[in-house]
């Protein structure tokens, strides 16, 4: 029989909840910890989700004093960095929610610890789990479209700006960038086989959010609502990267990868004013080539799976600690996720292209 994965849970507010329906789900794996630093909130937690014998704690580190086979962190943005690298220390497994950090620096400081601890540090990019971003990254892979040599890619809704430690700059870090911005980057560099970034250009704004016609807290918003940008990479690539919690506009437009021998087109599905990013599944993909010197566009059928992704990343962090496998999504490829937003924050404070330096 297969031993019981011994899980805490770091954080209890509304991600953490996803988080324990996963793995409830799961056989052989309990619940055996929760942390909050708020005063009863863990207890609380562990009522509602009627976590039979889990023990609350206020004080993480007293979590991770148990024995525990891995952590989900699901604590606000800015805490990502801190529970991260105490549980990796403390020999745990880490999930964490994303986007992985606030800053570049803690970023590349949790790799480094999950490096000199050799635990895993997966990051939480669920719509990975949808098989048809799995074709998309084996369609540019395959060779069909030459050499990529541009990418666009990013997403805006028509209104979706959340409140709360969202717009908090000294909480979240980053606004629509971190929150929803950090999918497309997942999604247009892995179907790359994420080359690393070297430059940025950028403009943000938050013209929306400060606003009391379109946001209740507009008094206390901080982050960009709105942030465009051009990135270079590796291998002569160029990124053009756009992402919106709120417009007067349907959509920013598809996702595009053009190749010298063939270009893919990418929308996501869903619809309503908090669709049209890539939190959710793709709606379309269609393969433009010449074949006889004729203009082709070929409809590539989406994959229906009907598959709950977040599940499946809780369910695939599982079966890496039981398999002793390599972490789903490492912290060490979101890292250039992480060192693009970080860019681009920089560029546009400063309104000039800015170069992005990385250890390896």
């Amino acid at each position: 029989m297969s031993r019981i994965i011994r899980i805490g849970i770091i954080g209890s507010g509304g991600i953490a909840r996803s988080h324990a329906s996963a793995y409830k789900k799961l056989l052989n794996v309990e619940i055996v910890a929760v942390a909050d630093s708020m005063e009863g909130r863990a207890q609380a937690f562990i009522e509602q989700e009627q976590l039979l014998g889990a023990v609350a704690f206020e004080d993480h580190k007293k979590l991770l004093e148990m024995d525990l086979d891995g952590v989900s962190i699901c604590t606000p943005n800015f805490a990502h960095h801190e529970t991260s690298i105490n549980a990796l220390n403390a020999g745990k497994h880490v999930l964490v929610e994303k986007p992985m950090s606030v800053t570049l620096q803690q970023s590349i400081e949790m790799v480094e610890a999950a490096e000199l601890s050799g635990k895993m540090l997966t990051v939480g990019f669920q719509p990975r789990y949808d098989p048809n971003m799995s074709l998309i990254k084996d369609i540019v892979q395959s060779g069909k479209l030459g050499n990529v040599y541009f990418v666009e890619t990013g997403g805006g809704r028509r209104r979706g700006m959340p409140g709360g430690t969202f717009i908090r700059k000294d909480l979240a870090g980053a606004g629509a960038m971190a929150d929803i911005g950090c999918y497309s980057l997942d999604m247009a560099l892995h179907a790359l086989g994420y080359p690393k970034p070297l430059t940025v250009s950028a403009y943000t704004s938050n013209h929306f959010g400060t606003n009391s016609k379109y946001h209740n807290e507009a008094a206390g918003f901080e982050v960009e609502d709105f942030g465009v940008a051009m990135i270079r990479l590796e291998g002569d690539i160029v990124l053009n990267y756009k992402i919106s919690w709120a417009m007067h506009m349907d959509t920013l437009g598809a996702t595009m990868f053009l190749g010298t021998d063939g270009g893919l087109k990418v929308t996501p599905a869903g619809s309503g004013p908090w669709s049209g990013v890539w939190d959710g599944s793709v709606g379309s993909m269609t393969l433009y080539h010449d074949v006889v010197n004729q203009h082709i566009e070929s409809t590539i059928p989406v994959i229906s799976h009907g598959l709950n992704l977040f599940d499946e990343k809780v369910k695939d962090f599982v079966v890496a600690i039981q398999n002793n496998l390599p972490a789903p999504i490492p912290g060490a490829e979101i890292l250039y996720n992480q060192a693009i937003i970080d860019g681009v924050l920089r560029s546009a404070e400063s309104k000039r292209e800015v170069t992005i330096d990385l250890p390896y």
